[in-house]
């Protein structure tokens, strides 16, 4: 009896037993798991920075005199008097046009000349005499006054056949050599001088930019504005920054209908020469924010085209908000919403974590995650 009492209560002593170890290995094991899910990550609190972006627009550039040169009269070119690229001043010859014709009528206007003179002196004593009318010699005056015109009319062509420059400047491209045919109606000038001391930059912004722009900068009326206008910077085509800084000079204030855009002008010293007549580049036009709130862009991820970071509550609880940029500048984004300063936010790793998650935080410096901004253009 005691045997077979004894062999009821042995597998049953072994059925708790081995309950309670099933028991105790769940608890365990739920511990260690929540423990596996408490990630450690790096954190960073939100700071404050003064920022100096870059408003890019394409410019071309132009000499700030920019003289066209035209023969006034038709001819060939006999001789070509400057080279391209050669500093020249204003009146000084650039091409000769072939004049043997031209002489030759003026020839024949001067000896037209010669001969009225010869019939007013012939007139003036039989006039005094009472020999003929005064009329008579008043035509002879009226043609030799015509005579007279004919002759500089056709002196003046001469003198056009020596093409000078019309302003200070240096020589632009020459299309036209000797023995070319030009005249006052071709479409192309025979070259174009240029002031190049300084140049004009011109761009446009299209309407948008043009109200923001304006906008923000201080003055009452537009030519106070343009007086406050920030200085402007100027991207060569080889990507390289101009030296000299530009000031914008002028606005056409008015809307461009078939473009959509306001046209802009700068003006930039040009010592060197090393800017030309037909260059072009990009302008830069700066835009500084003061102590913004800024963010990381590898703090941050896409989600359905939103930019998503996640900040850390007192919890220790990872929740998202949607940033909402002022401006990219460098490796980092201006806020214009979404964070505060003093925010925590997750700093690398925020795309593996979901909304809620409780997290470890291990708060480390800004500038190892996004070294300050330096003047980035954009």
């Amino acid at each position: 009896m005691k045997k077979r009492i004894f062999n009821y209560l042995v597998p049953a002593l072994l059925g708790v037993l081995v309950f309670t170890s099933c028991g105790d290995d769940k608890s365990s094991g739920e511990a260690q798991g929540q423990a596996q899910q408490v990630q450690q990550l790096p954190v960073i609190s939100i700071p404050q920075q003064t920022l100096t972006g870059y408003s890019s627009y394409p410019a071309s550039i132009e000499g700030i005199v920019n003289s066209g040169v035209r023969a006034k009269i038709q001819g060939y070119i006999s001789d070509v008097l400057v080279d391209e690229g050669a500093k020249v001043r204003k009146g000084q010859p650039l091409f000769k046009l072939e004049t043997q014709s031209l002489t030759q009528d003026a020839n024949a206007a001067r000896a037209n000349v010669n001969a009225a003179q010869v019939e007013v002196d012939k007139l003036k004593p039989l006039v005094e005499k009472n020999i003929i009318s005064s009329v008579q010699l008043e035509t002879a005056k009226a043609q030799l006054e015509q005579a007279k015109s004919s002759y500089e009319s056709i002196a003046a062509n001469i003198s056009y056949a020596t093409v000078k420059s019309p302003v200070d400047g240096y020589v632009g491209a020459i299309p036209y050599r000797e023995g070319a045919l030009v005249g006052p109606s071709d479409t192309t000038p025979l070259t174009t001088v240029a002031d190049i001391e300084q140049v004009y930059a011109f761009f446009s912004m299209n309407e948008s930019e043009y109200l923001n722009f304006i906008q923000k900068t201080e003055g009452s009326s537009l030519q106070e504005k343009i007086e406050n206008f920030p200085e402007v910077v100027l991207i060569l085509a080889n990507g390289k920054e101009y030296e000299h800084k530009g000031k914008i000079e002028t606005v056409t204030a008015q809307v461009d209908r078939t473009t959509g855009t306001v046209s802009f002008r700068a003006i930039f010293d040009n010592p060197n020469q090393l800017i030309t007549n037909g260059n072009s580049g990009t302008l830069k036009i700066p835009n500084v924010y003061s102590e913004v709130p800024v963010v990381p862009l590898n703090s941050t991820f896409e989600q359905q085209g939103k930019i998503i970071a996640y900040k850390v509550d007192s919890n220790n609880k990872a929740q998202t908000t949607e940033i909402i940029p002022r401006a990219t500048i460098g490796n980092l984004y201006v806020v214009a919403s979404g964070v505060e300063p003093g925010d925590k936010i997750i700093a690398k790793g925020a795309n593996k974590v979901r909304p809620g998650t409780t997290i470890q935080p291990n708060e480390v410096p800004f500038d190892s995650i996004a070294k300050p901004a330096k003047q980035i253009f954009q």
